[in-house]
Formats: structure tokens, C-alpha cells, sequence
């Protein structure tokens, strides 16, 4: 049975929900969203995108974009990601995203158990909050679909890694042509490769 997601953390301030996609690829950039719903929001199908179909990814996009008070995406690229590492880098996304909003949050609810506070605003850290709060599942769709939309326009430029349809994971196809032909200047040069069939170090 589908869990209902909830409208709200709390009811006092402005509140913002947060999610990243990305953090788990070998190429391009990671990607953060921050979006503000209507108190009373809802919707039967809004869901944590990874438990969604592409199609319905994107129909939704629409209706968030819509129907939120305030969204915004922002990233930090595969650069950034080898210079601070990916947990800073995600949290970095993060707080770009939230500086794009037109209006200022009072409170931020992250999707996870870690987060580099946000100036002076106060916080929760939320373990699977992408399929517990709407609004961390609305940046959860916007996060994926706008890393998607950029992984393949790239894939034009490097159509051997088939980023069109990994999307920069590290499927067994993808480490095999990045043992095989070497890194892109869009890959995560940080993010070892020892066999396709092992996990990233």
C-alpha cells in the first residue's frame, strides 16, 4: 500500500522541503532542489521519484511548477565534486537552491540524516523524508528530472557512455567504457573505477 505522504512538519513558519538527485553517479553534476507548497497541498500520486516512471516524473514537474508557492533547482558540477567531495557538494546544492527561492523559507526539512546548516534557519533532517512529506518529494522530482533533462543534452557530446540512458550511474555498461575509454571532462575523477563488476570507492 502506498504511504500518504504528509502536508507539513510543522505548521508555524514557512517551510521548505529539500532533496538532491545525482549523488551516486560517475558523471555530471549533482543536482538540489528547494520547493514551497501550499499548506493544505496534496496530491494522490506525488511520491519519491525513484518510485515513479519517467513519464509520471514529468507530469508532475508541471504541476509542481504550477502549484507551488516557490521552487527553484540549482547544482554544483562534477568539479566542485572532486574538490569538496559529494556530501558537501550535495549540501552546497542544497543551499543554492534555497538562495534562488523568491521567498525566504523559516524552515527547511532535508531528505536524509546529514545537512550543513543553511545560515540562521533552522532545520530537520528527515530519513526518507522524499516519500514521508510532499514538499521534499516535489524538489525530489524537480532535483531528478532537471539532472535528467542536462545528462542528455551531454550525451550528445559522449554518445559511447549512453548517458541518455544511465544518466551517469554506475551500471555495469558505463564502468566497463569508463575502464575502457577513460574519463570525459564531465566525469567525477574522485569516484574510482577498480572492475564493472565492484563497487565505486
Amino acid at each position: 500500500m502506498k504511504r500518504v505522504l504528509l502536508s507539513r512538519y510543522q505548521h508555524e513558519f514557512i517551510e521548505a522541503g529539500c532533496d538532491e538527485a545525482g549523488r551516486g553517479c560517475l558523471a555530471g553534476p549533482v543536482f538540489a532542489a528547494a520547493v514551497i507548497l501550499p499548506n493544505d497541498f496534496e496530491h494522490k500520486l506525488l511520491n519519491d521519484s525513484k518510485q515513479l516512471s519517467e513519464e509520471v516524473r514529468y507530469e508532475l514537474r508541471a504541476e509542481i511548477e504550477q502549484r507551488a508557492i516557490a521552487h527553484a533547482v540549482a547544482w554544483c558540477d562534477n568539479h566542485e565534486i572532486d574538490q569538496i567531495n559529494i556530501l558537501n557538494a550535495s549540501f552546497l546544492a542544497m543551499h543554492r537552491a534555497i538562495a534562488k527561492l523568491h521567498l525566504e523559507p523559516q524552515f527547511l526539512i532535508i531528505d536524509g540524516n546529514r545537512f550543513n546548516k543553511y545560515g540562521t534557519t533552522p532545520h530537520a533532517c528527515i530519513i526518507e523524508g522524499d516519500g514521508k512529506y510532499f514538499s521534499i518529494a516535489a524538489a525530489s522530482i524537480l532535483a531528478k528530472t532537471y539532472r535528467d533533462d542536462y545528462m542528455k543534452q551531454i550525451a550528445a557530446e559522449h554518445p559511447e557512455y549512453n548517458w541518455h540512458s544511465n544518466k551517469g550511474y554506475p551500471t555495469t555498461g558505463h564502468r566497463k567504457t569508463v575502464l575502457e575509454l577513460g574519463h570525459t571532462p564531465y566525469h567525477r575523477k574522485t569516484f574510482r573505477i577498480t572492475d564493472p563488476q565492484l563497487s565505486i570507492f
